[in-house]
């Protein structure tokens, strides 16, 4: 809130200046009383981490939340599984001055469908980034795809092979690395952190290239199955099952592995993303 400072100087000023200072007060007291709308109050980090906590502990599923240390609040996005008891649930727990619940539809859901780009273990995901250590190369993709498969094909009929897994990590994180069967591929992008209110693209093997923003970082996610996924980028770009481990990106600055999310193509929704940044450390291997 804004303080209003006066500065009273004679006794000889008049009654209506006294009077015009006490007016100014009442304006500003009047303009500080909260409204619905009005941000809350800042908090701490150590308190919101607490909320963050409480809100995880309530081990409500479909839900993702991120800190927001602008208007002290923990932001938490849940999705149309979530019934108003669960809801209540995360209130009773976490409290209503740092907390804000916005909606969305659909399920989220790691985006893995069974059926083309890279098929293994009965299911097709998506190629992200083509990295390389050491002079051989690799390519990433979610970490829920690398679980579920240990060879990779380029055809659904699963004849043609490109890779084998050589690790993967969900939940916790989402990502997952693949050794190429043959020598190099197509590179060309660089690393670097997506930022609120960025516009990216996403490319993924069942819909295709979209567009969208970055709405938070380093998001918590909790799937419909239970799985948790930790700093995550949170975006408005649509994406569909089979989408999983396609590329986040800003021109030629790759940003994330699509993780999973709400909605489809046609009508919108959320999608999450594995920033590349923490693949890359995890594996010690470089984009190209």
């Amino acid at each position: 809130m804004r303080t209003l400072r006066t500065t009273l100087t004679s006794p000889s000023r008049s009654r209506g200046r006294l009077l015009a200072v006490t007016a100014a007060l009442a304006a500003a007291t009047a303009l500080a009383i909260p409204t619905a709308g009005a941000a809350a109050p800042a908090a701490d980090a150590t308190l919101l981490a607490q909320v963050s906590a409480s809100v995880e502990q309530t081990g409500v599923n479909g839900i993702a939340w991120h800190t927001d240390q602008a208007t002290g609040r923990v932001v938490v996005t849940a999705d149309s599984s979530v019934s108003p008891a669960a809801l209540a649930k995360l209130t009773k727990a976490a409290g209503t001055k740092h907390l804000k619940i916005e909606r969305v539809a659909g399920t989220f859901n790691p985006l893995l469908s069974a059926g083309a780009a890279i098929y293994g273990g009965g299911y097709r995901c998506s190629l992200g980034f083509n990295v390389v250590k050491g002079g051989v190369y690799y390519f990433l993709t979610a970490g829920h795809c690398g679980n579920i498969a240990s060879t990779w094909y380029s055809n659904s009929g699963q004849t043609t092979q490109v890779g084998t897994t050589v690790s993967s990590s969900f939940p916790g994180t989402d990502y997952a690395l693949v050794k190429y069967s043959s020598t190099s591929h197509p590179g060309g992008y660089t690393a670097a952190s997506a930022y609120v209110g960025e516009t990216v693209k996403r490319t993924g093997s069942t819909t295709g290239t979209h567009s969208g923003t970055v709405t938070a970082l380093n998001s918590t996610v909790r799937y419909s199955d239970g799985s948790t996924v930790r700093g995550l980028i949170q975006t408005t770009v649509c994406a569909e099952g089979g989408d999983s481990g396609g590329p986040l990106y800003d021109g030629t600055k790759a940003l994330g592995l699509t993780s999973g999310g709400s909605g489809n193509c046609s009508t919108g929704g959320t999608t999450f993303f594995q920033p590349v940044t923490a693949a890359l450390s995890a594996y010690g291997v470089s984009l190209y």
